[in-house]
């Protein structure tokens, strides 16, 4: 078995950090009147500010392929698919509790494996 890289680990970690805290977050101002639309739009925006600049800081030196109407086209299926998927989550943790939907996020690398299986 060989070596793991220790930023994939502490990466991985992060963002399950970053998920949680995003679920309580969600449900403490889903709970005081917030419409999940409403929320998923601010936390998406607050990402874009966050990772858009340090993206271009990051990758400025690496040559990019262009940017085709396929390649747009899936951008956009990705952001569409996304965002109606983190507005269906949030207004199930209205109904539910944050508790159950970090449960669930522990079940996505098993998800993912079985795919990855599947699909070879």
């Amino acid at each position: 078995m060989g070596k793991i890289d220790v930023g994939v680990v502490v990466g991985m970690v992060m963002a399950e950090c970053a998920q949680v805290g995003l679920m309580i977050a969600g449900k403490a101002a889903i709970s005081d009147g917030m419409t999940s639309l409403v929320f998923v739009f601010y936390s998406n925006s607050l990402a874009s500010l966050i990772l858009l600049p340090s993206s271009f800081l990051f990758h400025r030196s690496q040559v990019r392929p262009p940017l085709t109407s396929s390649l747009l086209g899936g951008f956009f299926l990705l952001g569409f698919l996304g965002t109606f998927a983190q507005f269906f989550g949030y207004a199930g943790i209205y109904y539910s509790s944050p508790t159950l939907a970090t449960a669930m996020l522990n079940l996505i690398p098993g998800f993912t494996f079985v795919l990855a299986i599947i699909f070879r």
